[in-house]
């Protein structure tokens, strides 16, 4: 049962990862450093990045109860 969950936690963190990479860059942080301060017309729609949002919102909490059910098995091992 632990591994499953540690196997699914590093599945959650590496697509996590990625989602938070995809979100367009508001400036002033480290995206202008890399070129993400660059205007592009080729930009997506605002129901795009919602979309991408509530994914990465969902994607978020399932890491978060993978790290609890973690914790929670843990100790009852223990």
């Amino acid at each position: 049962m632990v591994i499953g969950f540690s196997i699914a936690l590093i599945v959650f963190s590496l697509l996590l990862m990625m989602l938070v990479l995809m979100h367009k860059g508001k400036g002033g942080g480290l995206s202008d450093m890399f070129g993400g301060g660059m205007q592009s017309s080729v930009g997506g729609s605002s129901v795009a990045e919602r979309n991408l949002d509530r994914i990465t919102i969902v994607v978020g909490l399932l890491w978060f109860a993978c790290i609890v059910a973690l914790g929670v098995l843990m100790k009852l091992g223990s």
